[in-house]
């Protein structure tokens, strides 16, 4: 396939960022367009195993704290500690879906709601909610590290996720310019936060093919 090929197939608009970047070179353009794949790629594989570690925590967290393996569902309840959070509709949904089909368990429930309703957990409101309790699930983190920075640093990795959920370009800068600061900086907070969580990032990230150095260093000799 020639360039023309690609640009009919992914659409001009998309391959033009990339295009202006490389100086109007159609091969390098090309390159940096499989590379920021392959990029994404092992960005939703850390991604992938970051929400896992953490929905759990906050999973277990709080079925201790409120005496309920069921308490997704049972804190949607008017007074309780969801009952104005946007998620819960999806939640109660999913549930019945789950109930319908005889495959309801907690643990399902837990990995079918969305990251967006995890790291809306520690927004001021449940995280009252739930007995301003929920940093416990740190045990390493930065002392005096409040709520609402935690809250603010989860979504920025939130926001980093849904790029790359909607495949948008994560090479760039905001001038269009190839720049991995923005990756890098979301690597660096997962790492932080995964260290937050008691866990070592080499090794719960060990053997799953997922460091992105490599192509980092192929992105930046383009």
């Amino acid at each position: 396939m020639n360039y023309e090929d690609y640009e009919n197939a992914f659409s001009p608009a998309r391959l033009n960022r990339y295009l202006a970047a490389c100086g109007g070179n159609k091969t390098k353009a090309l390159t940096l367009y499989r590379q920021n794949v392959k990029l994404c790629q092992k960005f939703y594989g850390i991604l992938n195993v970051f929400e896992v570690v953490l929905r759990n925590a906050i999973n277990c967290h709080y079925q201790t704290h409120f005496a309920d393996n069921d308490w997704i569902i049972n804190q949607c309840a008017e007074g309780c500690m969801l009952s104005s959070a946007p998620q819960c509709h999806e939640i109660m949904r999913t549930a019945t879906e789950l109930r319908r089909h005889g495959r309801y368990s907690n643990d399902r429930l837990v990995s079918s709601v969305t990251f967006g309703f995890w790291t809306y957990l520690f927004n001021r409101l449940p995280y009252r909610g739930g007995g301003n309790t929920l940093l416990q699930i740190f045990p390493n983190r930065t002392h005096g590290l409040a709520q609402r920075p935690i809250f603010n640093e989860l979504q920025e990795i939130k926001s980093f996720r849904n790029r790359i959920a909607h495949h948008e370009a994560i090479c760039f800068n905001i001038n269009g310019e190839v720049d991995l600061s923005y990756c890098k900086a979301n690597l660096e907070l997962i790492k932080k936060y995964v260290h937050f969580l008691g866990y070592d990032h080499k090794r719960l990230f060990w053997g799953t093919g997922i460091c992105p150095y490599s192509i980092f260093e192929k992105i930046s000799n383009i």
